[in-house]
Parts: structure tokens; C-alpha cells; sequence
């Protein structure tokens, strides 16, 4: 609730502005001129924005300081994410009509596989690796101490709750990484003649192959067989509009792998503790589904054309060059200025005691 509300101050103050050159300044008399589309704009975009943020949590939890994070969640969605979005979706710096003129056509990415996803955790990585892992994650020997859920009944509901539920707003405000996939998804149309059945379809397809390559790569680990989906639905965003169906299949079943693949190796080799992931999940994931747009989109694969891959290759690096310096600027700021981290004792009563005074179970406390 606290990262939403501060997300929407940016983004109503600031980060709209700078993505679309829309302000709302202005008079009410002047915001609700056409029924006050430009506000409905403003709030289902505010939704993309708000997911950044949402995200990047997802990465630092258990050891990050409250209010700093809030702060940065203000520079992010105020800054950093409405660049790159402009760039993207309102031609900003005309990079994509450079796009269209070498390439025929521009960057196309119709629901936040870049644009939200892949900045989302691109963003994340950098906050990550300067928080450092949480306490007792690597022994001294180079072990690493497991951290299992703590219920998986509620991660499986979670991740339902993710694919299932129909309100986009909802998913802001309940800090997930995305909610109302085959709803948000169907509805980046943004108007009603352009809503297809081709993006629920797609959307279907992808997360039934993330699902199950999830399974098969993830030897049935009920995490993975979560996330699978989850990397599926990412990856699909950019071209669920121009993808056959079975395009759709392959795509939702690489991401799933992937985030097996490239989870694993985070953690147990390179340690950096992203808990949940959202680097291989969102940052690459996203990242494929921006690049494989320009692949399975394509005409000669059966999809709808109207896509290039240097294009999208192209706009895709743009897109995590901008999350790494623009998070790096952010949180190295932070932390070399205010501090990122919980001090040794709040991290040891942990993050919810530590910043809220009071556990997530509180019969815990009595032993109950």
C-alpha cells in the first residue's frame, strides 16, 4: 500500500509528464474533457509504473530499510521508468521512428515484457548485489543455508491469485508482481474495437509451456512449479498481439526453463540472493519475451508480422542499460548517503518486527 501510494504521487507529479508531455496541473474543467480519457490513461498506466517498484521488493526483501526504499521507489517511477517508457510507447528521443527507418518497423512490445518487466528487474539487480545477501544465506565455507517458503499453500494461492484475478489496480496495491494476466493483457488494446481473443489465447499458451517446463526443469519443486507460469505470462506480454498460439507455446516454455535455469545458478553459484528471483524471473524473462517478439511474431513463423528482431534486440538492450545506470545511480546514492540496509539486530528480529513492530503470525509469538 505504502510503495503503491508513493508510486502514484511520482507518477502523477512527474513520471507521466516526462513519458507522454501530459501534466494535470491544469484546471478540472480542462482534465475531464473527453469523459477525462487522459486521466483513465494516466491510471491504467499508472499500474505498469507501479509494478517496478513491486518488483525490485521482491528481490531486496528481509534486509532492506523501509523508508530508503520508499524513497527510491519515488526516484524510480518518478524518473527512471517513465524515460524508458516514453522512449518506448510516446517515440521519445525518436528512437523509434530511427527504429522504423532502418528497420521498416518500430520496437513493438504491446504489454510490458520490456517496458515493465525486463526495467522491473534489471532495475532489481543492482539494488540486490549492493544490499548484499541476507544474514546467514552463505556460511563461511561456502555453504548455502536454504531458506524454504513459509507455506507453500499460500505461494501456490498467491501465484493463482497472480494468474487469475481480473483488476490490475489490485495487484499494485497488493505488492505482487502482476495480477489479471489474461484481463491486463487483453485490455493493453486500450480501446475495445482492438481487444483479440489471439491475446487471451497466447496468454493461455504461454503460461501452460512456462508451467510445465517449470515442472520438467525444476525436478517438480512446487517453486518453480509456480514461477514457471509466471515466466511464461512475462515473457508473452510483448507479443501476445502478433504470436500464433503455438509460437506462444515455445516462448512460455523457454522463460520457464530459463528462470530454473538461471535461478539456480544466482543463488548456488554466483550468490546473489535475489529471494524471489525476479531477475531471472522478470529481468530476463522479460528481456526473451521482448526478443522473441521479433521472432514468433514474425509471418514466416505464422504470426502477424509487423516486427523485426534487430528491433527489438536493439530497444531491448536500450531498455536494461537504462534500469542498470538508473538504478545504480539510485540505490549507490542511497546507500552512500543514507544507508540501504537494516542494521544486525533489526535483521535478526527481522524486517516485519524490526520496521512494523509486530510479526506476520502473531500467535507465533506465543508459541501458538
Amino acid at each position: 500500500m505504502c510503495d503503491f501510494s508513493i508510486s502514484t504521487l511520482a507518477y502523477f507529479f512527474l513520471g507521466y509528464g516526462i513519458a507522454y508531455g501530459v501534466h494535470f496541473l491544469s484546471g478540472a474543467e480542462v482534465l475531464q474533457q473527453k469523459n477525462g480519457y487522459e486521466l483513465v490513461r494516466f491510471f491504467f498506466l499508472l499500474t505498469f509504473a507501479a509494478a517496478v517498484p513491486a518488483i525490485v521488493s521482491g528481490g531486496i526483501a528481509e534486509r532492506a530499510r523501509f523508508h530508503p526504499q520508499l524513497f527510491a521507489s519515488f526516484l524510480l517511477v518518478g524518473f527512471v521508468y517513465p524515460f524508458f517508457e516514453g522512449i518506448s510507447w510516446n517515440h521519445g528521443l525518436g528512437i523509434q521512428d530511427w527504429l522504423k527507418a532502418n528497420f521498416g518497423v518500430e520496437f513493438h512490445d504491446f504489454a510490458g515484457s520490456v517496458v515493465v518487466h525486463a526495467v522491473g528487474g534489471w532495475i532489481a539487480l543492482p539494488a540486490v548485489i549492493l544490499l548484499g545477501a541476507r544474514r546467514g544465506r552463505y556460511s563461511s565455507e561456502g555453504l548455502v543455508t536454504a531458506h524454504p517458503p513459509s507455506s507453500i499453500p499460500f505461494l501456490a494461492l498467491g501465484a493463482w491469485i497472480l494468474r487469475r484475478r481480473r483488476y490490475r489496480f489490485l495487484r499494485s496495491v497488493l505488492g505482487s508482481s502482476s495480477i489479471g494476466w489474461f484481463g491486463f493483457n487483453v485490455m493493453s488494446a486500450q480501446t475495445l474495437d482492438k481487444v483479440s481473443g489471439l491475446v487471451a489465447v497466447n496468454s493461455l499458451m504461454a503460461m501452460v509451456g512456462g508451467t510445465l517446463a517449470a515442472l520438467i526443469a525444476g525436478r517438480n519443486d512446487p517453486g518453480f512449479v509456480h514461477n514457471g507460469p509466471l515466466a511464461g505470462l512475462v515473457a508473452i506480454c510483448a507479443g501476445s498481439d502478433v504470436m500464433h498460439p503455438v509460437g506462444a507455446l515455445i516462448v512460455g516454455a523457454i522463460a520457464g526453463a530459463l528462470f530454473v535455469f538461471l535461478f539456480t545458478l544466482t543463488q548456488n553459484r554466483w550468490r546473489i540472493d535475489d529471494v524471489l528471483g525476479v531477475w531471472p524471473l522478470h529481468g530476463v524473462c522479460g528481456a526473451w519475451g521482448g526478443i522473441a517478439t521479433g521472432i514468433f511474431g514474425s509471418s514466416a513463423l505464422g504470426g502477424l508480422g509487423g516486427v523485426d528482431l534487430m528491433a527489438q534486440l536493439i530497444m531491448t538492450g536500450i531498455g536494461i542499460v537504462v534500469a542498470l545506470l538508473g538504478s545504480t545511480l539510485v540505490y549507490g546514492a542511497i546507500r552512500r548517503f543514507v544507508g540501504l540496509r537494516l542494521n544486525p539486530e533489526q535483521e535478526f528480529e527481522g524486517a516485519d518486527l524490526a520496521i512494523h513492530r509486530i510479526r506476520a503470525s502473531p500467535d507465533s509469538e506465543a508459541g501458538g
